[in-house]
């Protein structure tokens, strides 16, 4: 297959395509609400998707775009290419691509596509002299599946924290999980056994943030697919059992700037972190409630946010404990030094998740907000009073307050854009709604029978 209309990345798809016998490609992008969708298209037509590109119908994907809208375009991304490892055989395989959503009647990229929103934010970083790396920690559980497929609640360990086994009876799980990401080009650092029974975390490296995004769906996709052939079932829902730890997604993050240096070290100051830094991170602190509908997109969500399982709650930064928002990890050199925005979890949209910490970050870049002082001691153990001292606040303690904060921040709002955040709120209005009219089976037990 040779096309003088490709470029050499593209070329060396449809090189590889033929050396490996892929007989499908599939087409991915990402919906609003972060959920993977794709086109599976005969690996044959792969020179058309890259000079074309490969027409859908958005009006079929919830809150994409209206009917008379509907003609989208897919174009994918060579850099993307990669072998998907469940359907890898002798005689076939099928490829992945990621792609970018073009609006066909302007020719322009989709203001709906949360890629593009990303991108937009890193063009923001680009034009002030920086590139921004990332890296997530998304954690996961894994359950039992009954006789029928389903999932169910019941975890196939009772492991905790680093355990092995017997205890750790998904070690081949994460093992093979870990052999499909690296045949699919991941670079995995570290896999273990999380704090609740079932729960597990593999970490990747870091890399530029759009890479980052990609990689989650990637992630959440090939976890799913590998823990299916062990009859498994993998859920990223941030508390799926109740008084247990939940899962979350601490995002690492640092700029580089145009020298190629570490934005956020600096030897003068105390935490080794510059100025650049400070207002960055102070400017994730002034819009988390914001941030937190996106970071944090659902009900359940909230069921993780409370004190007293390690999950942040508290708006504010520490060098030292994780009970603050945001921590500087220890950093052993000065390419090393970032934040770890801890908020997070791993049903968010990475794109939008991504997009609003960093859009936020750089507000406090442009405007030079100042970091409040970093606080030391566990914020778990302060009452009211003391976090008043403080000047703590708390995160929205529910969906419905973080969508609030999110219609009345402005900056949020715009590093969102107006089609996906209007449709994104629209969304999680609907959610909540829909949530607190449901009567739970928590409170059958408490009343029925009470009153």
């Amino acid at each position: 297959m040779t096309s003088g209309n490709l470029t050499s990345t593209e070329q060396a798809v449809l090189d590889e395509i033929e050396e490996q016998g892929v007989d499908f490609l599939r087409l991915q992008f990402t919906d609003i609400l972060g959920v993977v969708k794709n086109v599976a298209v005969p690996a044959r037509q792969a020179e058309k998707a890259f000079t074309e590109g490969i027409y859908f119908d958005g009006s079929s994907i919830d809150g994409f775009v209206r009917i008379q809208e509907s003609d989208m375009r897919l174009k994918p991304d060579p850099e993307t290419f990669a072998i998907l490892p469940w359907r890898n055989s002798e005689e076939s395989a099928a490829g992945r691509m990621i792609c970018d959503v073009i609006n066909t009647s302007t020719g322009e990229p989709f203001e709906g596509d949360p890629r593009y929103i990303l991108k937009k934010a890193l063009e923001r970083a680009d034009e002030m002299g920086y590139t921004v790396n990332a890296a997530p920690e998304p954690e996961f559980f894994l359950f039992k599946e009954d006789e029928d497929g389903r999932a169910t609640t019941e975890t196939n360990d009772v492991g905790g924290y680093f355990d092995v086994a017997p205890k750790d009876l998904a070690s081949d799980v994460r093992r093979d999980i870990i052999y499909g990401l690296e045949s699919m080009g991941f670079d995995i650092e570290a896999s273990h056994h999380e704090v609740a029974e079932g729960q597990h975390e593999i970490n990747f490296t870091y890399d530029d943030a759009l890479t980052t995004a990609d990689n989650v769906g990637t992630f959440r996709t090939v976890v799913r697919a590998i823990a299916a052939e062990h009859d498994l079932h993998a859920t990223f829902m941030p508390k799926p059992i109740a008084r247990i730890n939940g899962s979350g997604m601490h995002t690492h993050i640092s700029l580089m700037d145009e020298d190629g240096e570490n934005a956020f070290h600096s030897d003068d100051d105390e935490f080794n972190l510059s100025e650049t830094a400070h207002s960055f991170l102070a400017g994730i602190l002034e819009h988390a409630p914001a941030i937190t509908a996106v970071s944090n997109p659902t009900v359940n969500s909230y069921k993780r946010l409370v004190p007293g399982y390690e999950a942040p709650v508290y708006v504010a930064w520490s060098d030292r404990n994780r009970s603050a928002l945001i921590r500087k990890p220890a950093a052993r050199v000065p390419a090393a030094s970032r934040i770890e925005a801890r908020f997070p979890d791993p049903s968010c949209n990475p794109y939008l998740a991504l997009a609003t910490l960093i859009q936020a970050g750089l507000e406090g870049i442009e405007q030079g907000l100042e970091a409040p002082d970093p606080v030391r001691e566990n914020i778990y153990e302060f009452d009211e009073t003391k976090r008043e001292e403080y000047g703590i606040d708390t995160l929205p303690a529910n969906l419905g307050e973080a969508v609030s904060a999110l219609e009345e921040d402005e900056i949020i709002l715009d590093a969102l854009g107006e089609h996906i955040g209007s449709k994104f709120i629209e969304a999680k209005k609907q959610e909540f709604g829909e949530y607190i009219v449901e009567v739970s089976q928590w409170e059958l037990d408490q009343y029925l029978e009470t009153f």
